[in-house]
């Protein structure tokens, strides 16, 4: 009873700016809605401390079971009852369309204000986004199931944006390459499965940005893609089908990740010297033509080749050349691939990875060849301090891949004995 007391007392001296902070890391607007109503205090914090507010129809089975004209009530409610909302989430996926009318009267009542907004709303008909929340104090925004057409850079700007994503949103070529025009500050830049919509048969996105430092690209198809980013330092491709990508930048790339993606040509240019991260995986590659293109990437790191395909059968990765052109890489990550007895990664050479020190290894498929495969790159990493064993288990084993696997896991145990300095784990699925 002390401490209920002492805890009531507490609340009670709280400043309502406080409360406010409070009640703008609960997130969900039901639970928002629910602890404001603890006095009058925590009401003034709502209507004029409140910056945070968000609406998920995941959080709250109630969002769904209620007429969308009754949400789109409680949804208005809630929102004008707050004064100075800095962020705005309205993810709405499983509901039917809204009014287009009420869910403009939201944007126009907050976007003064409003720093951030993540936006999944269908409505009818569309609601243009950027000519109602353009040149205001944006800093985040986030559209999915929406449509963009019309740019208009000088009318529609984002001066303070510094981050954009869209996802499933339709827009040309060209109004996406405007849409970047307008904001003169934006840094990073997701697009997932766009809707690219295009004048002509062949499909080529040209993006062009001296501010971009992060571009994420998940599941688009298309002809070409040139990227013109002078600042980039993060490149992540995941998911696309792609006859050409250009990147041309200035030196600044730091990060280049590339996954689950069918490319023909691949040309990231001058842009490797800064390189501190490759990381590659579910890729078809010609090893002399990647290499070449990362072998002035002499500051990496860290180097991920994970079911990697090479395109021509004979090529072998020769790790005494990755020694000597990467001096730096702490981290090598190579997974198992058997062709005609001839493991695709070659031990041969007498340099070492010196300065590795962490190892994964993996495979998919796993014969007895994989453990002296193993013990061989550990003899050449004398710094190695943890090695990680990825391994794919299928649930149907047969007897022959029980005593595969019980055999690799008594030569790795026999192995480990004379590295007792390194740590391993093992990572199976």
């Amino acid at each position: 009873m002390k401490l209920q007391v002492f805890v009531f007392q507490v609340m009670e001296h709280l400043p309502v700016e406080v409360i406010g902070n409070i009640l703008s890391r609960l997130g969900g607007a039901r639970d928002v809605v629910i602890a404001s109503a603890t006095c009058r205090k925590w009401r003034e914090a709502w209507r004029k401390h409140l910056h945070t507010l968000s609406f998920n129809s995941n959080d709250w089975h109630v969002y769904q079971d209620i007429t969308t004209s009754r949400l789109e009530i409680l949804i208005t409610q809630t929102i004008f009852q707050t004064t100075g909302l800095q962020g705005l989430s309205i993810l709405m996926d499983d509901v039917d369309e809204f009014s287009a009318s009420t869910v403009i009267a939201w944007l126009m009542y907050t976007r003064e204000t409003l720093h951030r907004l993540i936006y999944n709303v269908r409505t009818t008909p569309n609601v243009n986004i950027l000519e109602i929340c353009g040149r205001q104090k944006m800093e985040i925004l986030e559209l999915s199931h929406n449509s963009i057409t019309g740019v208009e850079p000088n009318f529609q700007r984002f001066p303070c944006l510094k981050s954009l994503s869209l996802s499933y949103v339709s827009i040309s070529a060209l109004d996406l390459n405007l849409l970047l025009t307008a904001c003169p500050k934006i840094e990073t830049l997701e697009l997932i499965n766009p809707e690219i919509a295009m004048s002509d048969a062949q499909v080529t996105v040209e993006l062009s940005s001296p501010t971009l430092k992060r571009v994420y690209v998940e599941a688009i198809s298309l002809d070409k893609f040139i990227l013109e980013a002078d600042s980039i330092e993060c490149l992540h491709l995941k998911d696309c089908a792609l006859e050409l990508f250009e990147l041309i930048g200035k030196g600044t790339l730091k990060h280049f990740k590339i996954d689950d993606v069918s490319v023909i040509h691949l040309d990231i240019g001058d842009t490797v010297d800064n390189l501190e991260i490759i990381d590659v995986s579910n890729f078809t590659i010609m090893w002399p033509k990647f290499y070449q293109m990362i072998s002035k990437s002499s500051k990496l790191t860290k180097l991920h080749l994970w079911d990697v395909v090479f395109d021509d059968e004979d090529e072998i990765v020769d790790l005494e050349t990755i020694a000597v052109c990467f001096p730096h890489l702490s981290h090598l990550a190579l997974s198992y691939d058997l062709r005609d007895g001839v493991v695709n990664y070659g031990l041969q050479g007498s340099s070492h990875l010196e300065n590795v020190f962490v190892l994964e290894l993996g495979w998919t498929i796993i014969n007895d060849l994989f453990s002296h495969w193993v013990e061989g790159l550990l003899k050449l990493c004398p710094n190695l301090r943890k090695l990680v064993i990825h391994g794919v288990v299928s649930e149907a084993k047969s007897p022959e891949e029980c005593q595969m696997l019980a055999n690799f896991t008594s030569s790795i145990v026999q192995l480990m004995r004379k590295y007792m300095h390194v740590d391993v784990q093992f990572d199976y699925e």
